[in-house]
């Protein structure tokens, strides 16, 4: 009882309305800090100092948890404290006086310009839904839109003789996109022949863009399937994820000169920071150009 856990609970599902996968990940950690804690011999979470949260962060540590693991644990502990201050059950809080291990941001998997080409040139034209896949691929690879963006796209938001779509991103954010030359004039075909005899539904020009066999929009399985198809006959060896097409989009922008504000715009990203990884990447091509063609490299 000292640890107030089911008031917390309580507080996280009625007043913050989180998901019940949210709770039970709050749950394992908070659970496993109260156990360190009551090994330590300590009676509640307000006789915890810094000291012992960073005792705590060491052993988790050697117990092989990745910094990101750690990260969360220990801003569900932050949330904890929080949540025991504003009810009046502790008088100080501990994890103010702990750090958060640095999480090394891996560089985003991308495609060269030439696997990028052999995906998008990747469809089968005998197949029925070739004109859906082409313009599905050309406009991922155009736009530089998350899956769940993709999904969600409507005919009404696509403007092909202005060359734009408009999608909405997190936080239900709006934003144009631009949509190169192929893109535009796969997606005409696409919406021409194809899908009309696929909208069964909604009617003509109505509904989802992108649509599957059977007249419903796409789903993210949906785009997975579709993608690891082409991928594979693409001959592409690698795993190639929906979001791998918006690192490549990113990077391949930056690789032709783009500047990053332009590119933090078309992306979404609300701080120029998340962007801002890709020019590492576009730091590795340069080395590579240099490795590859400068006479004393």
């Amino acid at each position: 009882m000292s640890f107030h856990l089911d008031r917390f609970q309580d507080y996280l599902a009625f007043e913050r309305g989180l998901s019940p996968r949210t709770l039970d990940a709050y749950g394992r950690d908070i659970e496993r800090f109260r156990q360190f804690v009551e090994a330590r011999g300590l009676t509640g979470p307000e006789v915890v100092a810094g000291r012992d949260l960073r005792e705590f962060s060491y052993r988790l540590r050697e117990q092989g948890l990745a910094p990101t693991s750690i990260r969360r644990t220990l801003s569900a502990i932050r949330t904890y404290y929080r949540f025991l201050l504003a009810e009046g059950l502790v008088s100080s809080d501990p994890s103010e006086q702990v750090e958060s291990p640095a999480v090394w941001r891996r560089l985003p998997d991308v495609l060269s310009r030439e696997e990028a080409e052999r995906l998008l040139s990747a469809p089968d034209p005998a197949e029925r839904l070739y004109w859906r896949d082409r313009a599905l691929l050309e406009f991922t690879y155009a736009s530089g839109v998350r899956v769940g963006e993709l999904i969600t796209v409507r005919v009404r938001d696509v403007d092909l003789d202005e060359g734009c779509a408009v999608v909405y991103g997190k936080g239900a954010k709006e934003r144009v996109v631009p949509l190169g030359r192929p893109a535009i004039d796969a997606l005409r075909v696409y919406l021409r022949e194809l899908r009309p005899a696929l909208d069964r539904r909604e009617g003509q020009g109505a509904g989802p863009l992108f649509l599957n066999a059977r007249g419903g929009g796409l789903s993210r399985m949906g785009v997975w399937k579709i993608l690891k198809k082409q991928v594979e006959r693409a001959g592409i060896a690698r795993r190639v994820k929906p979001h791998t097409l918006r690192h490549t989009f990113a990077t391949h922008l930056l690789e032709g000169g783009a500047d990053l504000a332009s590119v933090q715009e078309m992306l979404g990203h609300a701080d120029i920071s998340t962007t801002q990884i890709y020019t590492h990447v576009d730091r590795d091509y340069l080395r590579e150009v240099h490795r590859r063609y400068h006479p004393r490299s």
